[in-house]
């Protein structure tokens, strides 16, 4: 009986999920707060809470968000990252500052003290890679000059979280300062390795993996994932890291084959996560943090809108290409989940929770909207802005000298001879 319930139940979670993901597409904007309204839905104070299935579903998160970070070190090759290291950590360094701080003075101002603080400086900084790409390709900008500097900063950001993840990680568990530094000299001891791995031996690690059969391809890349991301785990780093640096140690057509095999996974995997991560927040818990999550919400798309404008710029791009590339970094979105999910599970904060799945869901939605609308409604504000100088100097101009008869004034203040 036990079985049938947990077959009844997983079976109307994925089917929810399935058609919630349809409805999302179908108005092209992303499934996940759908995905977390879900959770909200299934847990406990929702509408019908689970039971027999609670267990596996937890399971199938963790993998999730293996999953997720496994795809990502799979979009990159390790020659790829150390240039970006090279060339934009200054535009690294500004993202960290300006939307890490906000997240940090919110939880300090609230009162929940130093852990949840960097806790919450994680949530605010890091951007969704997931929506960011899909928003791009929806609008047809993957080929803009803006683009590269977007996924640069992204590309910073997924580096970041090789450090940061063990920071936390160690943090939440209590360590004392040293064996929370031993835990950050094994994280970045690792990323280190692997990174100068996968220089000089990619090819040989990808011809290991690599098979023309993609029953057996799949199988390796999959097995091997989970296995270092257990071992990570096992030292106090991170899974997710783990299976983020098994992701950049693929390259060429291994990664490839493993990306297009591994996406549905990924797909199945990161739906359950989210619904995982709503099932563990009380419905009645987030109106009371509404208001300081949408005040974080406005302040954060804000500072990610000025990042990408100065790094565009930085990088010679126009001014419409740095209002694009601005806007194109609002949304938050899997990162944030993830990390509000380590502080959930250690029970460090009760509104912590809350407060990142309201944050989220209001930059996931607002964030596709900033990506379409930030360049249009920035230059209709900068010419209105233009027009009302240009009156106003004419004004000023035509109080303090007279015009010589004979001329015809216009409105820029030029003779009408001017113009040919």
């Amino acid at each position: 009986m036990h079985s049938a319930v947990f077959l009844i139940e997983f079976g109307a979670i994925i089917l929810a999920l399935g058609l919630l993901g349809r409805f999302a597409g179908r108005f092209r904007f992303s499934p996940i707060p759908l995905y977390l309204l879900a959770g909200l839905a299934f847990g406990e104070g929702g509408l019908l809470p689970l039971g027999a299935s609670e267990e596996f579903v937890a399971i199938g998160a963790e993998i999730g968000v293996i999953l997720l970070l496994l795809m990502l070190g799979l979009e990159y090759t390790a020659s790829d990252l150390v240039s970006n290291l090279k060339t934009q950590y200054p535009a690294g360094l500004v993202d960290c500052t300006l939307n890490a701080l906000p997240g940090a003075v919110a939880a300090l101002l609230m009162g929940w003290g130093p852990v949840a603080a960097v806790v919450l400086a994680g949530v605010t900084w890091i951007s969704s890679s997931g929506v960011i790409a899909k928003v791009l390709g929806d609008l047809g900008r993957l080929g803009n000059r803006e683009t590269p500097v977007i996924l640069s900063i992204l590309v910073l950001e997924d580096l970041a979280m090789a450090v940061y993840l063990p920071i936390i990680t160690a943090l939440l568990a209590g360590v004392g300062w040293a064996a929370g530094s031993l835990t950050l000299a094994i994280a970045l001891g690792a990323a280190g390795l692997v990174l100068f791995i996968a220089v000089r031996y990619g090819r040989l690690i990808s011809r290991f993996v690599s098979s023309d059969d993609p029953e057996k391809l799949l199988l390796v890349v999959l097995g091997l994932t989970i296995l270092v991301a257990g071992i990570a785990q096992q030292l106090q780093v991170s899974a997710a890291v783990g299976a983020f640096l098994v992701g950049i140690a693929l390259s060429g057509e291994v990664a490839e084959g493993a990306h297009s095999l591994l996406a549905p996974l990924r797909d199945l995997f990161a739906a359950v996560f989210f619904v995982f991560f709503g099932l563990h927040t009380d419905p009645s818990s987030i109106p009371p943090v509404l208001l300081p999550a949408l005040a974080l919400a406005v302040v954060t798309a804000l500072t990610k809108i000025a990042t990408g404008y100065w790094a565009a710029r930085r990088a010679g791009i126009s001014v419409k290409g740095r209002w694009r590339a601005g806007g194109a970094l609002v949304a938050r979105g899997e990162f944030s989940i993830v990390i509000a999910g380590l502080a959930v599970t250690a029970g460090i904060e009760p509104s912590l929770g809350p407060l990142a799945t309201a944050y989220v869901l209001i930059l996931v939605i607002v964030g596709p909207l900033t990506a379409r609308y930030a360049q249009p409604i920035a230059s209709y504000a900068g010419g209105v802005l233009a027009r009302r100088r240009g009156v106003a100097g004419t004004a000023e101009a035509g109080a303090a000298v007279p015009a010589p008869r004979g001329t015809v004034e216009t409105l820029d203040g030029q003779d009408a001879g001017d113009r040919s």
